[in-house]
């Protein structure tokens, strides 16, 4: 039997049985914790909850935990004891909603920042889930433009300073970081604003904080603007966090699809990146975790 397939106490324990020495145990052991470091990568690994609806948290977690993930990511402050029974981190927090006086869900992906109509109702929606966060270590939170329902791009910067400006003194002083996402409006989210790098980029910017940055969606922005390796070096300072997805179709990062992912992971790597990359497709073959664990493989580079 390999030394890497028994799992590691009762490798100890045969060892110990067959009279090997101290030292011949302790060397033995540290080969095992080696493999295991060469399979993981440089590579911080996180999964989104939302990609695999069919298994509980609690599964999750055992099943994150053998693959090699250190996170599972777009959860709700109900999911966090969870998360800290098991040991694991959450490298995004989800996102607070609030209901409108029109039946709107502000802080969705459609109604986000934009509009100044939403900022009072955004802003009670996230400083809560801000303090609830930063109590449990989590600290980043995810946010969103919100779609253009015909305003310009311009306006919608403005605007989405304004509102944010509101929330980062709570969020600087509590050590979280607001993190809105680049989507695409091609195939996923029709007419979202914040579709393109330039013009999140141009928002951090406007803003000044280390405390606002972008999640880079790999897939969404090869499906926006393409570019991906150059974006990223150009603009990494931006983004602090990654997330897959095949494309096209959402679904395993493997040859099936357009993107060279190990490439991709070298270049972020190379940007002094030490955040965690979210694993975010859709599996589309029937054992879903046998596909994450070939995704994590495919990333682990370095």
């Amino acid at each position: 039997m390999k030394l890497n397939s028994l799992p590691r106490r009762d490798f100890l324990t045969r060892t110990l049985t067959a009279g090997t020495s101290v030292a011949a145990i302790t060397a033995l052991l540290q080969q095992q914790l080696q493999a295991a470091d060469a399979v993981a990568g440089k590579v911080r690994h996180s999964v989104c909850k939302w990609c695999y609806k069919d298994i509980s948290l609690e599964a999750m977690c055992l099943a994150a935990k053998q693959i090699g993930l250190e996170s599972i990511e777009l959860l709700d402050p109900p999911d966090f004891p969870t998360m800290k029974k098991h040991g694991l981190h959450c490298a995004m927090v989800s996102y607070p909603t609030a209901m409108s006086p029109d039946g709107k869900k502000i802080g969705s992906i459609p109604h986000g920042f934009n509009r100044l109509e939403n900022h009072d109702l955004l802003i009670q929606a996230y400083e809560p889930l801000l303090k609830i966060s930063a109590e449990a270590g989590f600290k980043q939170v995810i946010c969103f433009s919100g779609n253009r329902d015909g305003m310009s791009e311009e306006q919608g910067l403005d605007n989405c300073v304004i509102g944010l400006k509101r929330l980062l003194p709570m969020a600087e002083k509590l050590g979280i970081t607001l993190v809105m996402e680049l989507l695409n409006s091609k195939v996923n989210h029709p007419d979202y604003m914040c579709d393109h790098s330039a013009w999140g980029v141009a928002l951090c910017e406007k803003l000044g904080s280390p405390h606002f940055k972008l999640l880079y969606d790999i897939y969404h922005m090869q499906i926006m603007e393409g570019d991906v390796i150059a974006t990223i070096r150009k603009h990494h300072a931006h983004f602090a966090h990654y997330h897959t997805g095949g494309v096209p179709g959402r679904a395993e990062i493997d040859e099936t699809q357009e993107l060279q992912y190990p490439a991709i992971i070298k270049a972020i790597q190379e940007t002094g990146y030490t955040g965690y990359l979210g694993q975010e497709f859709i599996p589309a073959r029937p054992d879903k975790l046998a596909s994450l664990k070939q995704a994590v493989g495919i990333c682990s580079v370095g």
